[in-house]
């Protein structure tokens, strides 16, 4: 048996079932859902880090497979094992990673998987380069790509103490009717306002609160004093 399959052994061996069925329905695998057919083993995301730290030397082709796996948990791991990888990586291999990623975006196919990877990958790469892929992910017609660029920013928010690029997103996706857009949205928003300046939050939203999606709002202004939430809720900023 080779380490492939020892890890797939491995995530069976921890497998709750009770809990798979759960987060089925949790993860919205229904059919016309956003999760439609996806496989959960019932793993919790701390024991796919211990799995992933585990099996962190896995090779870039075993990592394909397994993020190519109909089950959940197991392409989480494969992007934990990359998220580990880059984070040790020289230029070259996060570059590598960088590249394997957004040519894999399909398999990144939940909200979890991208919430735990984008940033610390793509927004990561993207510190200090240019940053208009971000721009076209945004525009695509894939529900997770557009999670991926707004996601990304978060690097940016937390270590950078820059917001640009996050207005900028926020602007391409401010209208999208999806909820799981609406709330990374307004989640990054309300992390400008928290890490960065609410000030400059502020600006953003004064001249755009009124007609932004409900959802975004409430996310972006969670942080605000009691009265200011009301304010901005009834329309009289």
């Amino acid at each position: 048996m080779n380490v492939f399959d020892d890890l797939k052994k491995d995530v069976k061996k921890i497998a709750d079932p009770e809990k798979g069925k759960f987060l089925m329905g949790f993860f919205k695998t229904g059919v016309g859902q956003y999760g439609e057919g996806d496989i959960f083993y019932g793993l919790t995301v701390p024991q796919s880090r211990i799995l992933a730290l585990q099996y962190k030397d896995l090779a870039l082709a075993d990592i394909e497979r397994l993020l190519q796996s109909k089950v959940h948990e197991e392409r989480l791991i494969a992007l934990l094992i990359l998220v580990g990888s880059y984070k040790k990586g020289d230029e070259e291999r996060r570059k590598n990673i960088f590249d394997f990623y957004l040519a894999h975006t399909k398999y990144i196919n939940n909200w979890d998987l991208v919430d735990l990877s984008a940033d610390k990958i793509v927004g990561e790469y993207l510190k200090d380069k240019d940053r208009s892929i971000l721009a076209k992910l945004a525009r695509s017609d894939d529900l997770w790509e557009k999670r991926i660029a707004m996601i990304a920013t978060f690097q940016f928010i937390k270590y950078l103490k820059e917001y640009k690029d996050t207005f900028l997103i926020a602007d391409i996706l401010l209208h999208d009717k999806h909820d799981l857009i609406q709330k990374a949205v307004g989640w990054m928003l309300r992390e400008v306002g928290k890490r960065v300046s609410e000030e400059k939050l502020e600006e953003f939203l004064k001249s755009r609160y009124r007609t932004m999606p409900r959802t975004c709002l409430r996310y972006a202004i969670e942080r605000f004093s009691e009265e200011r939430r009301k304010m901005y809720l009834q329309g009289e900023i």
